[in-house]
């Protein structure tokens, strides 16, 4: 039996919901992630940040940076390796929202 479309577009409210509050729930955690390594603290375009979020995204999509879930786990990269990402962005200063 077919559903009407008022009880598609109620199934459809509720799943826009659900997914707003999992988006929610998954910036706060990621942003806790950020303010804890001092994201909030660099002075850094949105674009450079955003350019910078999508590579280590690339990176843990790909496989290449599994996390042991131990912190400093990637103790083995240099202080320079971690920070190269965004220094071009930290140099361009601006208005940031980040």
């Amino acid at each position: 039996m077919k559903k009407p479309s008022s009880k598609i577009r109620e199934e459809i409210a509720r799943l826009q919901d659900q997914l707003k509050a999992a988006e929610t729930r998954e910036a706060e955690r990621i942003g806790r992630i950020a303010l804890k390594a001092g994201i909030g603290e660099t002075e850094i375009e949105e674009a450079a940040l955003l350019s910078a979020f999508e590579e280590l995204a690339g990176r843990f999509r790909a496989g290449n940076g599994k996390s042991t879930g131990k912190k400093n786990a990637g103790a083995a990269r240099s202080a320079s390796d971690a920070t190269a990402t965004l220094a071009p962005g930290a140099a361009q200063g601006g208005d940031s929202e980040a």
